[in-house]
């Protein structure tokens, strides 16, 4: 059963605020729409009347810091059957979205609201981070009512208890003391009672497309000794330190192009990969026309600390040719809320929000136009 709140006003003594009906239900969704927070869990909402491909419309959409995906439906004067079989039906359509059209219910909601155009802005601004790679990988649905009745509960909860549908009812309380309106809100189910299952084949991988082309490398300058002047003056990346640190690296393909950060800064560079990944004492790059052994140059940094194989490891600065199009000083660095930032010393960058910015900025051609 759900929690039932009660709400006193204390002054000499307590005196109890009676329950009121809401007068409009509805209001409820503009009240989410002002401040989302009053569901009791971060959200971003990314569409309103949300159309689907049955000519339905969704009351809210909404997005978890994970990327999930949140169906919000008011109950209205609609029968439980009714809102429930509804709701079911727009999880049907849900779970079929792929990261594409994500973004695009979003660009449609932010349009019509002057809201940033970007997914990746509103994300970023919302939750601190860029968007997870995937996006939908899993999603619940809400009825949203200013009460519950018997029938819903009990058809929520046999839902969700029994068959693992990811269905809850969110419903508020509404009270009014002398000319002040407030709200109370609870839960049906706790969230151990509603939680997710497994994602599923169809809500797995909804990543946006890679192009085949892009890779995002991070270049560490604090951990490892390493001087982004040394990359940006002989042409290169690296990593090491450990085989987590150098695997990603030494997976980069002869003719990637890498989008290159500095963490804590920013992009300082976008090049083509030119050469294989070698280990630092080893490693050959290409000066005025001639390869010339890493180890002979004069640089800032130093890339044998890690050097050699302890415990069964890989600790050695892996180096990975780069030929620069563009490279500046860490100090003109490029970042803006909601471009992409990894932890791994390299991966596939399908971020398109990030490689539309950072070309634009350096003044390049996307990979589309070249």
């Amino acid at each position: 059963m759900p929690l039932e709140f009660g709400l006193w006003r204390v002054d000499d003594k307590p005196v109890r605020v009676a329950t009121q009906p809401m007068p409009l239900e509805s209001k409820l969704e503009e009240l989410i729409v002002a401040d989302p927070g009053i569901l009791g869990r971060p959200l971003l909402l990314i569409g309103r009347q949300v159309q689907t491909l049955h000519g339905k419309m969704i009351d809210l959409l909404g997005m978890d810091a994970e990327g999930g995906l949140h169906v919000l439906e008011l109950k209205r004067d609609r029968t439980p059957r009714e809102v429930v079989a509804q709701l079911l039906d727009y999880g049907s359509w849900v779970q079929d979205l792929t990261n594409e059209q994500v973004r695009d219910v979003y660009a449609s909601y932010a349009r019509g609201r002057g809201a940033a155009a970007e997914l990746d802005e509103a994300f970023a601004a919302q939750f601190g981070s860029s968007p997870p790679e995937a996006l939908n990988s899993t999603h619940t649905l809400t009825v949203v009512a200013s009460e519950i009745d018997a029938a819903t509960e009990r058809i929520v909860t046999y839902l969700a208890s029994g068959y693992q549908v990811p269905v809850n009812v969110l419903f508020f309380r509404y009270f009014e003391d002398e000319g002040r309106s407030y709200l109370a809100r609870t839960w049906l189910l706790d969230e151990t009672e509603a939680a997710l299952p497994p994602a599923g084949p169809k809500q797995r991988g909804k990543q946006e497309p890679w192009n085949g082309t892009d890779w995002y490398v991070s270049f560490g300058e604090e951990d490892g000794g390493r001087s982004w002047e040394d990359a940006r003056r002989y042409g290169f990346v690296s990593a090491g330190g450990g085989d987590w640190f150098s695997r990603t690296i030494r997976a980069l393909p002869l003719g990637a192009r890498v989008f290159t950060h500095i963490p804590k800064a920013g992009y300082v560079g976008v090049g083509t990969v030119s050469g294989e990944p070698r280990p630092f004492a080893e490693a050959l790059l290409e000066v005025d026309g001639e390869d010339r052994q890493m180890t002979g140059l004069p640089l800032n940094g130093n890339y044998e600390s890690g050097n050699g194989e302890e415990g069964g490891g890989d600790r050695r600065e892996w180096v990975v040719p780069v030929e620069w199009e563009r490279a500046v000083p860490r100090t003109e660095s490029f970042w803006r809320t909601g471009l992409f930032a990894n932890q791994n010393s390299a991966c596939k960058l399908r971020a398109r929000f990030t490689i539309d910015e950072v070309t634009r900025h350096f003044g390049i051609g996307s990979t589309e136009e070249s």
